[in-house]
């Protein structure tokens, strides 16, 4: 498409903040019909009640019939078309009834209310779509594109591709996602990561679009299509979510059909056979018909989705894309809480805080790093990034990897220059490693079969593993314990076996060992650690307490790192060592035993454990793809207090949707009994059953406030104060 060179425009000339359009009520063509018929019922009405001539009233009459009325008349016949029985096709029929016998004032009202229900139906259901489309307005249509010779373009966003550079000056709003390439600023990403603050951002951070530039201006290379930015995905998310509805909605429609027989077929005998017994007709005919309506599911129908779905809209705003309406339901019945380490509890950019080059590898630091660095590059593990942005911090030249290979808990493959690098665990990768070259003095390895040490505790730690927990595999700190009380038969195995020695190490310093083999022998372990995410032991007391179960850490880490880091956050659960069979295991084993377990988790190694858990977490924004696919909901700001945020609205929504039910049985059980034991006028119970509608359907709507997140929020808040209170007092 053709670009247009634009001008140099000061920060003042920048354009506005966008705001979310709404949709505005005459926009609705359900609302115009309502207003139309309306206006003629009320006219008609008072002519009627007057006494004027029916040739005044008659024709209001009519239109008042026909523009109510067309739309779900037309909607019901095309509906038995497909042999389903539609309860606005039955409102009509009632209608078209009363006035066949005389009742157009009657007929009419019943059309008014119906329409003027149906309008506000609309409306609010629009209204929750707006709540989440308006998003894609905070996007800008256009952008400013810098050709490769600097030169600057006016293009529209949808012809951004990735790789191109975008040039966003003060006040305006990013148009695309991507990473910083020059330029510092603070970007204010409230609508996206719900963060209430600018973010400082500077080169090599990653920006999202429809976020406002502060102060500063910024080169950005663009990451995503805008097909596939964090706003579109949202967009698309909730829009999936709306289309797959939750069980407790599927079971009503399941029995609507066979209830709207069940309602025609118990009207026309209430109307049969009075009449064979002789009473009149005109009162039998408005009694059947008052009780047709009453009758009517429309309030139990509505009363599971807009709970639901408005909990979603509202997740959505506030960062968090929770994909169906039956995971929105499923979130509130938990009872259990399993979250990964690596990436959940701690922050996803681990650092390489050491690196112990083991003696005879003939490597130096920088050697190995940047052998381990080019072998975990085509990795999306968040320990891989860790290590390649240490290369990169160290300016190391990376060379290119051949026949890449990775295994989720193990670590990767991959030849580089020539030599065959490993990275990864020192569990899966040194039992198979050669030992390091003999320097002159060191003492000849054992001979048959290995390291007698290593594979009598082996064999011991698996024995154990078996009688106890049959999931849980033996640990690099099983591997090396060889006395529990003053240690020193582990002390002498360190010393003769450097490796576990360095291993050893780096665990008790609370970091993650990764082993680094080259050629299969071991070269160097590298020393990772991450910091805690901010709230992390908030947001477990607040899970425990909502759950009234104490979460559960599942780690591939090892047991050292692991109970450190349980201590700081106040889980006393812990397994460790856990490859992602074992993690499905694990879940599998308290589903298997009644519990319905949310597991949190964010990487490769998570994603079978997520997909067989009652609800997966997945942490977005360092997230693996497959983890994202896999996952229930999805934490875009990764920020662990929104997990049990979640929870708390998604039992909200629950409450709601037994308050809609609880209210629909009662007004249709009240009224139905008023009309068959009593004289319900037809114009008191259309007023009844529409009523209860409408109150059922802006109650569902209670959660799209813009407190309701708050709400939520200070829920789980309380619940971790309680849990911290309650764990205080347990101690002396």
């Amino acid at each position: 498409m053709s670009a247009e060179v634009i001008e140099e425009r000061s920060p003042a000339d920048a354009p506005p903040p966008v705001r979310p359009r709404r949709t505005r009520v005459r926009e609705l063509p359900e609302v115009r019909w309502a207003a139309l018929a309306t206006a003629a019922f009320l006219p008609a009405l008072a002519l009627d009640l007057t006494g004027a001539p029916a040739w005044l009233w008659a024709p209001l009459y009519a239109i008042c019939y026909a523009a109510g009325g067309w739309e779900p008349g037309l909607a019901g016949l095309r509906a038995l078309r497909e042999r389903t029985l539609d309860v606005d096709l039955l409102m009509v029929v009632a209608a078209l009834g009363a006035a066949a016998i005389g009742q157009f004032l009657d007929g009419a009202l019943l059309i008014v209310i119906f329409a003027v229900s149906g309008a506000l139906e609309a409306f609010a259901t629009r209204r929750t779509a707006d709540s989440v489309r308006g998003l894609l307005d905070l996007a800008p249509d256009t952008a400013t594109r810098l050709t490769p010779g600097g030169a600057e373009e006016r293009v529209d966003v949808s012809a951004l591709r990735v790789g191109d550079t975008v040039f966003v000056r003060p006040g305006e709003r990013l148009p695309a996602d991507g990473t910083v390439r020059e330029g510092t600023s603070d970007v204010q990403q409230a609508g996206i990561t719900g963060e209430p603050l600018p973010v400082d951002k500077g080169p090599g951070d990653e920006v999202f679009a429809g976020t406002l530039n502060g102060t500063g201006a910024l080169r950005v290379t663009v990451d995503r299509d805008a097909s596939e930015t964090v706003i579109a995905r949202i967009v698309s998310m909730v829009e999936e979510a709306s289309e797959h509805k939750a069980p407790g909605q599927l079971f009503i429609e399941r029995i609507e059909q066979r209830y709207a027989i069940g309602m025609v077929a118990a009207t026309l005998a209430l109307f049969a056979i009075p009449l064979a017994l002789g009473a009149e007709l005109t009162e039998t005919l408005l009694r059947a018909m008052t009780f047709m309506i009453v009758a009517s599911p429309c309030a139990v129908v509505l009363a599971t989705m807009p709970p639901l779905l408005s909990a979603i809209a509202t997740c959505g705003r506030n960062g968090v894309l929770v994909k169906s309406a039956a995971a929105m339901e499923r979130l509130g019945g938990i009872t259990r809480v399993a979250l990964d380490k690596t990436g959940t509890l701690t922050e996803a950019s681990a650092r390489v805080r050491g690196i112990r080059v083991l003696p005879g590898s003939g490597l130096t630091e920088h050697e190995a790093l940047a052998l381990a660095a080019a072998a975990e590059r085509p990795s999306e593990h968040p320990l891989a990034r860790a290590v390649v942005a240490a290369a990169e911090e160290r300016g190391l030249r990376l060379e290119p990897a051949a026949d890449f290979g990775s295994a989720p808990g193990r670590g990767v493959r991959a030849v580089v220059a020539g030599r065959t690098v490993q990275v990864g665990s020192p569990l899966a990768l040194l039992d198979g490693a050669m030992p390091p070259p003999e320097r002159p003095g060191d003492p000849a390895p054992p001979t048959g079969g290995g390291d007698p040490v290593r594979t009598d505790v082996a064999n011991e730690s698996s024995r154990t593993a078996t009688a106890d927990s049959p999931i849980r595999p033996a640990t690099t700190d099983d591997l090396i314990r060889t006395a529990t009380a003053d240690g020193p038969a582990r002390k002498a195995v360190d010393q003769d076996d450097p490796v576990r020695a360095a291993v050893a190490e780096v665990e008790d310093g609370g970091a993650t060992a990764v082993a680094v083999l080259v050629d299969r022998r071991p070269a160097a372990v590298l020393a990772i650690a991450a910091p805690l995410r901010a709230g992390a032991a908030e947001a477990v007391a607040a899970l425990g307490q909502l759950t009234g179960t104490p979460p559960v850490l599942l780690t591939g880490d090892n047991k050292r790192a692991a109970a450190r880091l349980g201590e700081e956050v106040g889980i006393t659960d812990i397994r460790a060592g856990l490859l992602p069979q074992d993690k499905v295991a694990t879940v599998r084993g308290w589903e298997d035993a009644g519990e319905r377990v949310l597991m949190v988790g964010d990487g490769v190694n998570d994603a079978p454990a997520l997909a067989a858990s009652h609800t997966g977490v997945a942490m977005g924004r360092a997230g693996s793809a497959l983890t994202l696919e896999t996952a229930d909901a999805v934490v875009v700001r990764d920020e662990l207090a929104a997990v049990p945020s979640l929870v708390a609205l998604s039992r909200r929504a629950r409450r709601l949707v037994a308050q809609n039910l609880v209210i629909a049985c009662v007004c249709i059980g009240a009224l139905v009994v008023w009309d068959l034991f009593g004289h319900l006028p037809l114009p008191l119970g259309v007023a009844g059953h529409e009523g209860s509608t409408v109150l059922v359907g802006l109650n569902g709507l209670r959660l799209l406030r813009t407190s309701a997140w708050p709400g939520a929020a200070r829920t789980g808040r309380r619940a971790a104060g309680s849990e911290t209170m309650s764990g205080g007092s347990s101690h002396p």
